[in-house]
């Protein structure tokens, strides 16, 4: 029965308790050059790939000598926090351990840059148990495209409609839905998404991994 799906899971916020972190970086070094960011600052950075957040932070609120100055300040401090802080959400190991007992094939899409991406889950534990690990910088693309989550699945041998999609984001969710893809969305803060408006773009939400037994999910997702 497992054997028939496949899961796709982003990182940061979801397997990862990281989004604090992102969210502190760009807050801190604007406020270590005087900066104040406002809360549509924060939501506008929410949806952009780095490189893209790195323009917005240099031209829009005047960080840094360049976009690419703000880019390399930003790797230089998530760097250390990948390699020395990040730890797992609570009950994501186990969660993903039970679905390998399953049977169930994995992979893991991420907009983080593959470098930390591949430091995150392996200092996290859960490097073993991924078929795959992608990041969008590898495809040159953002999560408002499904190529990120295509370019996983294709390691899982598994169709859109029998893979699913667990994702923090509301955006990220809306890629997955409009592409065909079946999704949970677990909370992280409202930036990423409110609940409600998580809920609406998901087939159901949890608020932490310890919520969802994997006999509980295996029974909805093979419904």
């Amino acid at each position: 029965m497992a054997e028939s799906i496949g899961v796709i899971f982003d990182c940061d916020g979801t397997l990862v308790d990281s989004m604090g972190a992102w969210h502190d970086v760009d807050r801190m070094l604007a406020a270590e050059a005087g900066i104040a960011l406002t809360q549509a600052d924060a939501e506008a950075i929410t949806t952009m790939s780095l490189p893209e957040a790195s323009a917005y932070l240099h031209e829009q609120c005047g960080l840094g000598n360049s976009s690419e100055e703000v880019l390399a300040m930003i790797f230089e401090r998530m760097r250390a926090f990948y390699a020395n802080e990040v730890e797992a959400r609570p009950g994501a190991l186990e969660f993903v351990r039970a679905l390998h007992e399953q049977g169930v094939p994995m992979a893991v899409a991420s907009s983080t840059p593959a470098d930390m991406l591949a430091i995150c889950v392996e200092r996290c534990g859960f490097a073993p148990y991924m078929k795959a690990v992608v990041s969008v910088d590898d495809l040159q693309t953002s999560k408002r495209e499904p190529a990120v989550y295509d370019h996983a699945r294709s390691f899982l041998g598994t169709d859109r409609a029998h893979t699913w999609g667990f994702e923090d984001a509301a955006y990220a969710l809306d890629t997955l839905r409009a592409a065909g893809y079946r999704t949970g969305a677990i909370y992280d803060n409202d930036i990423s998404g409110t609940r409600e408006a998580l809920l609406a773009r998901a087939d159901f939400l949890i608020s932490s991994w310890e919520d969802l037994p994997v006999a509980d999910f295996l029974t909805k997702a093979t419904e």
